[in-house]
Formats: C-alpha cells, sequence, structure tokens
C-alpha cells in the first residue's frame, strides 16, 4: 500500500473503485474513492478525527483554503460546504486523487470553487487563509519538513493551519518543531491516538 500508492503521481496499480461515505457537518457524503490513493477504501481515522475536532471555516469565509495532500478530497469536500463562498486549493502530487477530487467537487456543486492542483501549478500569488492537512508523516522526517516550510509561510498573517498527526508517530516532536520554525503550533485536541495541532502565522 504505501510508497507506489499514494506517493506516486501517476499510479500503476489497477483503478478499482470505491464509494466512501461519511458523516461532516451533520450531512452524509458519499464520495468517490479509488485504489492508487491515500486510504482508498474508507475515511483515513486521522481524517477523521480532524473533521470532528477542528472548527470549520465560517460561512463568511472568502478563504482560498488549502487541502494538502488531498486524497480523493474528504476534506475538501467537507470544507466547500462550510465555507461556501471559499475557493478550495486540493493539493497533491497523486493525479488519480486530483481527478477523484474534481469528480467529487462537481457531485457535490462545487466544480467551479474547487482548484485540484499539483504543488507546483499553485500561482505564487494565492495566500491561504487556511492550511487543512492529515500530513504523509510516512514519507519521512526530512521531506515532511520541507513540505510544511513549503506551504505553511504561504498562509496569510495571522492565517491557521489544521494538522492531524498520530501520536506515535510524532505529533509532539512536530509540534515542538514548528514552533522552532516560526510557526506556534498549540495542541487543540487528542483523541483516538491523534493530536489536532492548530498552527498560526504570526501578524508579523
Amino acid at each position: 500500500m504505501a510508497g507506489e500508492h499514494y506517493f506516486s503521481a501517476d499510479p500503476a496499480v489497477a483503478h478499482e473503485r470505491h464509494e466512501i461515505v461519511f458523516e461532516a457537518l451533520d450531512q452524509e457524503f458519499r464520495l468517490a474513492s479509488a485504489s492508487g490513493v491515500f486510504s482508498f477504501s474508507r475515511l483515513d481515522p486521522g481524517t477523521g478525527v480532524l473533521l470532528r475536532e477542528a472548527p470549520f471555516p465560517g460561512p463568511d469565509t472568502a478563504g482560498p483554503l488549502l487541502d494538502l495532500g488531498c486524497g480523493y478530497g474528504p476534506i475538501t469536500a467537507v470544507l466547500t460546504r462550510a465555507a461556501p463562498a471559499a475557493t478550495v486549493y486540493a493539493v497533491d502530487v497523486n493525479q488519480r486523487a486530483l481527478e477523484l477530487v474534481r469528480e467529487n467537487a462537481d457531485r457535490l456543486g462545487a466544480g467551479g470553487r474547487v482548484v485540484a492542483s499539483l504543488p507546483d501549478d499553485v500561482p505564487a500569488s494565492v495566500g491561504f487563509a487556511q492550511i487543512w492537512s492529515n500530513p504523509p508523516i510516512r514519507i519521512g522526517k526530512p521531506e515532511l519538513h520541507a513540505l510544511l516550510l513549503r506551504w505553511l509561510p504561504r498562509m496569510v498573517p495571522g492565517g491557521v493551519a489544521w494538522l492531524v498527526v498520530a501520536k506515535n508517530l510524532g505529533a509532539d516532536s512536530l509540534q515542538r518543531w514548528l514552533g522552532e520554525q516560526g510557526f506556534p503550533a498549540e495542541r487543540h485536541a487528542s483523541h483516538k491516538g491523534f493530536r489536532v495541532l492548530r498552527v498560526v502565522k504570526p501578524l508579523s
């Protein structure tokens, strides 16, 4: 499941379709998924904790918002419903995942507000009000740190990132490291072995 799947730009594994059903915002979501993307057969437990524990942006939030490492798009889907005025950038290296995000956005009638994009295709001029992510911890610490240092600075001043990380995969050490990089992080919630971190970009 690991390397070839969601870390691959163009997965070679057979395209086996699935439908993922979950609840958020007191609504039921039914999303298309497929083999070759992260947690293709179910809502990932960490993503589930993030969607239960982190406060959603309000309906007047203008964004833009970023779903970093979007997979087939469960976080993107919920953000489009929570913040119907916002554009949501869904970023992943996996082309199959991006195709599924577009399909699911169309299912929800939000295709015009979702930009499913490879990392290098996001315009440098875009600054994010919020970043939401179940980051790919298993890519390794150096790669994870590089990923976060690429995207966290793109928040607008005062912007907030919501990250979910398993405690046994280094959530607490990551929290400390984020603070050392100038992004104060606090533990917003802890549930089922996961930490939800609130990371703030200072105003100056």
